[in-house]
């Protein structure tokens, strides 16, 4: 399936789906959003990665800010940096790289927005990317990624459920974690007293079906 241009999500979705549901949608759909420390200090460094255009060193070209686009996926957003490397044969190779406030985490949210990245270029350029970088701030350090066909199947697939999410335009019901306490978001998903009242819908339906 090909999606239009004016029927293209915002790549970072994928990222929000995989870290909370309910953040996703409080986002994309109901377009909730309040800033804290830490997306201010990620806002800042995304926009540093973005700055000075193009530059060639040697064997590699770096481009910044490059606006990338999937319609098999349906998808578009903006890759902070894209290193060119060229082949023996005379090509460039691109090489995604992500930039991210924290440090490296358990799940694959950030893998998985910096897939969805080398397969929008991989379209718009007709070329095979096989691996990038998430470069993490907290650590300084790069953490290269290998998109083998376990990664590139979770990304296509969230893709799609991102997709289904929206269509649904239903924001999914508030479930605590520790993760809960970093969101900027925490004031207006309301995690643990949303979460005690659908406990409190649970207990009064078990409660009725004794009866």
């Amino acid at each position: 399936m090909t999606h239009s241009e004016d029927d293209l999500i915002q790549l970072s979705a994928l990222q929000h789906l995989i870290f909370c549901p309910r953040q996703c949608a409080l986002i994309h759909i109901e377009q909730v959003w309040t800033e804290n420390v830490f997306t201010a200090e990620g806002r800042v460094m995304h926009e540093r990665a973005h700055e000075g255009g193009s530059e060639v060193r040697g064997d590699v070209r770096t481009d910044r800010g490059l606006a990338i686009r999937s319609l098999r996926l349906g998808l578009s957003g903006m890759a902070d940096v894209v290193e060119f490397h060229r082949q023996p044969d005379g090509s460039w190779l691109p090489f995604p790289v992500e930039y991210k406030l924290g440090k490296p985490k358990a799940d694959d949210c950030d893998k998985v927005q910096l897939c969805a990245q080398a397969i929008c270029l991989e379209e718009m350029l007709n070329v095979a990317i096989p691996s990038g970088a998430l470069f993490y701030g907290k650590t300084r350090r790069r953490l290269d990624v290998a998109f083998d066909a376990r990664l590139r199947d979770k990304t296509e697939k969230t893709a799609e459920n991102v997709r289904a999410l929206f269509e649904a335009g239903e924001t999914p019901e508030a479930v605590y974690a520790k993760r809960c306490d970093s969101c900027s978001l925490i004031a207006q998903c309301l995690p643990k007293i949303m979460g005690k009242r659908r406990s409190v819908k649970r207990y009064m339906a078990r409660a009725l079906e004794k009866e």
